[in-house]
């Protein structure tokens, strides 16, 4: 099923520069990681010539298996802090900046790696797959953004959540936050270095 703004009878998508354009927007969307589907729901070129670019692209064959469709992911602690960024990025640019579609969400997950790289030991945990099912789910009415009562930051909520009092992760961090193997290795490292 093709989304409605890509219709393959778009007249725009026939000529040699719509159609490069096209390409240019795969070559996007590869380059950050979309798994296939999304590359076949976002643009206009077929799925073997979409292979085909994908291996150019990559140097090997796109993976295979179910797309992350779930709401649910995106409510843990640390997914919801990156999510809620992401979607704070991708609203402001479509709102302040003028673009929209599969260019607002290459331009939005390019911001949210690039903050990502500005905080050290830090590593994105949004896919730029999950990024576009979070779009989706919010154009759907499945999610919202709710306003944290103590930063004032807006979080990724579901859409039937009561959210008058909401508080978000950073504000109030899981007990176990930042208790993983990496921050273990990375204390220890710390201390070995002291000593």
């Amino acid at each position: 099923m093709k989304s409605s703004r890509n219709k393959a009878g778009d007249p725009a998508a026939k000529t040699v520069a719509g159609e490069a354009r096209q390409v240019q927007v795969a070559i996007d969307l590869i380059e950050l990681g979309a798994r296939l589907q999304l590359l076949q729901e976002e643009t206009t070129l077929s799925r073997e010539r979409l292979l085909r670019l994908y291996k150019e692209v990559k140097g090997e064959s796109p993976s295979k298996g179910m797309l992350p469709y779930s709401t649910d992911w995106f409510m843990s602690w640390q997914p919801n802090i990156h999510a809620s960024l992401f979607m704070d990025i991708y609203r402001f640019l479509v709102m302040h900046a003028g673009i929209e579609g599969v260019q607002a969400l290459i331009s939005a997950y390019r911001l949210y790696l690039d903050q990502m790289h500005g905080i050290e030991e830090s590593e994105p945990i949004l896919s730029i797959t999950r990024a576009w099912f979070l779009i989706r789910f919010f154009k759907a009415g499945m999610m919202q953004l709710s306003p944290c009562k103590e930063c004032g930051g807006y979080f990724v909520t579901h859409i039937n959540e009561l959210c008058d009092n909401y508080v978000c992760g950073i504000c109030h961090p899981p007990a176990r936050a930042g208790k993983t193997r990496a921050a273990r290795q990375a204390a220890l490292d710390v201390v070995g270095q002291t000593l």
